[in-house]
């Protein structure tokens, strides 16, 4: 397995609808893997392929204490309820920003064997899976932010102490 580096912003292909997949053969499997690898080592909740540079749809998500949720393909079919969330993502590094986010999600997708999955979010689930969606459709969630005041920079840890 491989840690992939993370496309940011203005990388164009965070802006592209990514592509179906259509065949899961060997290299899917092994996207798949590297992308876990990734979130992991990057301490993230999700990931989407377009954030590693492939234009597929393909989203992997973890929530700490969870199994990994592997989507290819997926789709929100239904969702329920609006509140605010303080959200950030690995492709905009350094900024945080306040958005609404549905309460809960329903989703319909592939696993990686193929095999139809359909899995309902509520909080952070449904918060992960609308992100990472988002990316697979070009969309990233500063687009969201309805007010610039709701965007703001976070300073890293090492650069707090200086100041």
């Amino acid at each position: 397995m491989t840690v992939c580096s993370i496309r940011v912003l203005p990388d164009s292909v965070l802006r592209q609808k990514a592509k179906k997949v259509t065949s899961i053969d060997s290299s899917v499997q092994r996207l798949i893997d590297d992308m876990i690898e990734t979130m992991r080592a990057v301490s993230g909740v999700g990931l989407a392929a377009p954030q590693v540079g492939v234009s597929l749809r393909v989203a992997v998500i973890e929530i700490p204490g969870e199994e990994v949720i592997i989507l290819l393909n997926p789709e929100i079919v239904k969702v329920g309820g609006k509140y605010l969330v303080e959200e950030a993502c690995l492709s905009v590094p350094g900024y945080q920003g306040e958005l609404e986010r549905s309460v809960w999600v329903k989703v319909k997708a592939q696993d990686r064997q193929g095999k139809s999955i359909r899995l309902k979010g509520e909080g952070l689930l449904a918060q992960a899976l609308q992100h990472e969606i988002d990316h697979l459709n070009g969309i990233v969630y500063i687009d969201h932010v309805q007010n610039p005041d709701k965007l703001w920079e976070v300073l890293p840890e090492a650069r707090r102490e200086e100041l």
